[in-house]
């Protein structure tokens, strides 16, 4: 029989994984309010609010399930909801099924960490996140990790990728992070999310033991003057203004992926050198030769 994944909040992410693992043979069932926004993704499509504990009934058993829902506005209601609530929700759900799943991977956020003068952070660093965001992102993380259902719980660091370009036009307009003081950037290229995810999704389903916890960020953590100079000489811009960097303080840290490494995940986009030279020529931003 198929392995069934159930990708919940099926979204940009959500959809590139679902079309690797239907690849390798899974039966993949992508779930969001709008269903309609997976009519092209040649996946199952379920129409769901994931808040709704009557309507969780109609999900499907499944062996994997990835929860990878974003919250709809930068609110602590819509935080609250999307995460801890909806997250608890699935679980005590799932949990009560008669076959219920064999692993759950919880998306979770690097912003669950306070450090914030360039310290190096990995799964066992502490967190202290002050704002409301990280505070209940890290509520979830709770959620799963003392749940009896198998899980996982994966904190990627800051996404990039096509059509994420607000640093891009920054660089385009001519405006760069000021060089100090060095505010430490971590990222990973949308398609390495997917990549992650799959990777270990395939060490549960072969049996192997992991771990309640990996942090995904890519194998270079730089100073965000260093990456918005470098696209600057990819561009061919000249900078002509200095700005606050677009990171917030609290984001000056620096992601260790060791633990990911060491489970034999190699990165596509090992650097921000490699992502974002396949973002810049994918959209049609590099000049001309």
């Amino acid at each position: 029989m198929k392995t069934t994944t159930l990708i919940l909040g099926c979204g940009d992410i959500g959809t590139i994984l679902g079309g690797e693992l239907q690849q390798a043979g899974h039966r993949v069932v992508g779930v969001r309010r709008d269903a309609r926004k997976l009519a092209d993704s040649g996946l199952e499509a379920l129409a769901l609010d994931l808040g709704d504990a009557e309507a969780l009934k109609t999900l499907p058993d499944a062996d994997i399930v990835v929860y990878v829902v974003s919250a709809d506005r930068f609110e602590e209601d819509a935080y609250r909801a999307a995460y801890p609530a909806g997250l608890t929700t699935v679980l005590a759900e799932l949990g009560r099924r008669a076959t219920p799943p064999r692993h759950v991977f919880f998306v979770s956020s690097t912003g669950v960490y306070a450090q914030q003068d360039g310290e190096v952070v990995n799964e066992a660093s502490e967190t202290q996140p002050g704002g409301f965001s990280g505070k209940l992102m890290r509520e979830a993380e709770q959620a799963l990790t003392e749940h009896d259902l198998p899980g996982s719980v994966i904190r990627f660091s800051g996404i990039y990728g096509p059509g994420r370009d607000r640093l891009i036009r920054q660089v385009k307009e001519g405006r760069i992070a000021a060089a100090s003081p060095v505010m430490y950037s971590n990222r990973i290229h949308r398609d390495d999310c997917a990549g992650v995810l799959a990777h270990l999704i395939g060490k549960a389903l072969d049996g192997e033991s992991l771990h309640e916890l990996y942090l995904a960020s890519d194998c270079e953590p730089a100073p965000i003057h260093d990456v918005m100079t470098w696209m600057a000489k990819q561009l061919k811009v000249e900078s002509s203004e200095t700005i606050q960097s677009p990171l917030r303080r609290r984001a000056s840290k620096r992601c260790d992926n060791t633990r990911l490494l060491d489970s034999g995940y190699r990165f596509r986009y090992p650097t921000f050198r490699e992502g974002y030279t396949d973002v810049l020529r994918a959209g049609g931003h590099l000049p001309e030769k």
